[in-house]
């Protein structure tokens, strides 16, 4: 790797490390990004999970006062995350990845719109969501999302929010939650990517600088921005990003 693909690499990291604690779409970023200094796409798909994992420090770091006193919640779901980022990084090194690439941009798409589709009031407790659906039927959809998650990742945060919003969480809240979610479904894909698959050392501690500097600024900036206009901003950026990925899945 020359000098020059690394700061390319760490820049790509900081735009991902932001985008991605925002609305959880820092592989759109950072993945292209791999490609473009050369590597393959399975061996860029694996590294960009594994510097990914620098994301996930950098936006818990900066979400802590968001996660203040949601222990609870995050115990009942966390455990969804992990068996589903173990089941996406399996499935990415054992199957053919074609089906799946024509589901994903159906599944961007319906979450973007339920990101901007007016919603409820949200949850006045700071503790956990109130909603009786987050509680019972949380778990599972976390999974389902994290097999996504550690499979490939792309806009795995805008399925996220989608559900955490609809679920009565605030943005604020909703996106602290995202980045356990995320951080924890992308920590062990990377785990099992270490060991079994083809990772780049020096594209992944680049990345991941880049990564952890901007996953550490996007919690500031949804606690300061207003809702509303933050929502619609998520919601049409994952619009564009199905429209995107729909036209190379199905031309």
């Amino acid at each position: 790797m020359t000098w020059q693909e690394g700061v390319f690499l760490i820049v790509a990291g900081v735009v991902g490390g932001l985008t991605g604690s925002i609305a959880g779409l820092a592989s759109v970023a950072t993945y292209p990004a791999l490609l473009l200094v050369g590597l393959p796409p399975v061996a860029a798909n694996v590294t960009n999970t594994v510097a990914v994992v620098f994301n996930g420090v950098g936006s818990i770091w900066g979400s802590l006062p968001e996660l203040r006193g949601r222990s609870g919640w995050l115990k009942r779901i966390v455990p969804g995350a992990v068996l589903g980022g173990a089941t996406g990084a399996v499935l990415l090194l054992s199957t053919p990845a074609e089906g799946f690439e024509k589901l994903v941009p159906v599944l961007i798409a319906v979450a973007s719109v339920a990101i901007l589709i007016p919603r409820r009031a949200p949850a006045t407790s700071d503790d956990e969501p109130r909603s009786r659906w987050a509680a019972h039927a949380g778990v599972a959809a976390v999974f389902i999302v994290c097999i996504y998650g550690g499979y490939f990742g792309a806009a795995a945060g805008v399925l996220l929010l989608a559900l955490l919003l609809r679920a009565g969480e605030t943005m604020p809240h909703a996106s602290a939650d995202k980045n356990v979610i995320l951080g924890t479904s992308n920590l062990t894909a990377a785990a099992l990517f270490v060991f079994l698959a083809p990772v780049h050392w020096p594209a992944v501690l680049t990345l991941g600088v880049g990564c952890l500097v901007g996953s550490r600024l996007g919690p500031i900036v949804v606690r300061h921005s207003p809702a509303g206009p933050l929502r619609v901003v998520i919601g049409v950026a994952g619009l564009a990003l199905a429209v995107e990925l729909g036209l190379d899945a199905y031309r």
